[in-house]
């Protein structure tokens, strides 16, 4: 049976909220709300908070008594944040650099971030931005994917391994963050707890497309010489009429602060 096409576009803020509401986001977002083991009265800071997909549960968590801020660069996203958020008083959302957040020292007890670092342009000053606001004894959740661990099944192993290559080298600017995060949040003066894989596996191309933008990707790798236009072609076929596959790992790591 032929599959749907693979969509071209997709809207940023559809995309996150998307995975945020998917079988996998709520999975691994659950792993990482139960590791922020937020309590009530806490302040915590999500950086990065994008159209604000965590923040109501934080909220929830931190109660009446607590304070939760949303941190993103993008103005639109702090609107939709805010929008999101209007009936949750303890909310605060700003629009502000994670390099540079601006909140005092030790001023939070929780901090938070998802699939930011993996775009950011220093990883290593938003770590240590991150330690500079969690109090000693306080928490910090980093959820991170490894770019190099996308895998799809495809007859010919070097077109999905020059497929992965291609993500990493020129579509994720820190494609390899979610294994460098132990040394990387050590070195930032965080203690970490613990290291926890998520492996997403994927057997239905379509949800596959909405999180992995197969189509415009390989027209990228095309351009750039990663994939024939012919091979390209082909890959796409196969992707959306031959059964599918594909699995990329996600790395929640906890670190406590002092």
């Amino acid at each position: 049976m032929v599959k749907p096409p693979l969509e071209k576009t997709v809207s940023e803020h559809d995309y996150l909220l998307r995975l945020a509401a998917s079988d996998l986001g709520r999975a691994y977002k659950s792993l990482a709300a139960g590791e922020l083991a937020i309590r009530p009265g806490d302040v915590v800071l999500d950086l990065g908070c994008g159209p604000g997909a965590d923040l109501p549960a934080f909220a929830e968590a931190a109660g009446p008594a607590g304070r939760v801020i949303g941190l993103d660069r993008d103005p639109s996203r702090v609107r939709a944040a805010r929008d999101r958020t209007a009936a949750f008083p303890q909310i605060e959302v700003r629009e502000g650099d994670a390099h540079a957040c601006g909140l005092p020292d030790s001023s939070a007890d929780r901090v938070h971030t998802d699939r930011v670092l993996q775009h950011v342009a220093d990883p290593d000053a938003v770590l240590a931005e991150a330690r500079r606001v969690t109090a000693a004894g306080g928490r910090a959740v980093f959820a991170e994917p490894d770019w190099d661990t996308l895998i799809v099944d495809y007859p010919d192993l070097s077109v999905p391994r020059a497929y992965t290559r291609f993500v990493t080298e020129k579509v994720i600017r820190n494609a390899a963050i979610g294994r460098q995060l132990p040394r990387r949040a050590e070195r930032a003066g965080f203690t970490v707890r613990k290291v926890t894989p998520v492996t997403a596996v994927i057997r239905d191309v379509a949800k596959a497309d909405r999180f992995l933008g197969f189509q415009r990707v390989t027209d990228r790798a095309v351009e750039d010489g990663y994939l024939t236009a012919e091979t390209g072609r082909q890959w796409l076929r196969h992707l959306t009429t031959e059964p599918f596959f594909a699995s990329v790992t996600l790395y929640i790591l906890t670190a406590r602060a002092g």
